[in-house]
């Protein structure tokens, strides 16, 4: 394996993952990006467990107005064997507050990815906290 080639490709694949979530329109291929059996922890709630709580988690999102998510991820490190990869990233999550004035809180994250069975690339788990 190229290390160097396999790190640019996650690089892209996660960048490409951001560009679905901002855009926020498809909510199935926002999910692709994801494992099956994926844990998502973010700031101040309960754990996301597997594709249908992250169905509602992401649908719940969009329906806030004004929502929006950014995010850049670097530093990928990748396992020996290949198969595991973890990076970090700089995120930034928009809201509308009741006034209707956007508020933004920037974040940093940290993502673990697996290669999966189709030679694809996935996000396991997904955490983050505001900085």
């Amino acid at each position: 394996m190229n290390v160097a080639a396999e790190k640019e490709r996650l690089l892209r694949r996660d960048a490409e993952w951001a560009e679905v979530a901002t855009e926020g329109h498809d909510v199935d291929r926002i999910l692709s990006y994801w494992t099956d059996d994926a844990v998502v922890l973010p700031p101040g709630l309960p754990s996301i467990i597997g594709k249908a709580a992250l169905r509602q988690y992401v649908e719940g999102s969009m329906r806030i107005p004004g929502f929006r998510i950014t995010w850049e991820s670097k530093d990928v490190a990748l396992s020996s064997d290949g198969r595991l990869a973890y990076m970090f990233s700089r995120n930034a999550v928009t809201v509308g507050t009741p006034d209707g004035a956007p508020t933004t809180t920037e974040g940093r994250a940290v993502t673990i990815w697996r290669l999966e069975s189709d030679g694809e690339w996935r996000c396991a788990v997904d955490i983050w906290n505001t900085e």
